[in-house]
């Protein structure tokens, strides 16, 4: 796991053609908006959580974020543990992103 700065996040996804982006969010939060092309794992749904992340391709690129940065740090742990090594972490989560959000 690593983690990275805003720039330094958006910067390495911009260029990483192997990359997936998963927000850790409630149902509620990413309804609210959410980074652009980004797959949604509830973290507080432990079960669900986990049985997803073990469907993970461990080959991608995973770059994680949620409201602030503390769940996801989380989440890139529990990636690493099931086997998933490419974990980049969003310090400051959604709530200090910079770029593009998506409102539904």
């Amino acid at each position: 796991m690593a983690d990275l700065t805003q720039k330094q996040w958006s910067e390495q996804l911009e260029n990483d053609s192997n990359a997936i982006v998963i927000d850790v969010r409630t149902d509620e939060e990413f309804e609210e908006g959410y980074i652009p092309g980004a797959q949604q794992i509830d973290i507080y749904n432990g079960a669900e959580f986990l049985q997803r992340a073990k469907e993970l391709d461990p080959q991608k690129n995973y770059y994680v974020y949620c409201r602030s940065g503390g769940r996801s740090a989380q989440a890139c742990l529990l990636l690493n543990s099931v086997g998933v090594k490419n974990t980049y972490n969003l310090n400051g989560g959604i709530t200090d992103w910079e770029g593009e959000i998506i409102n539904e």
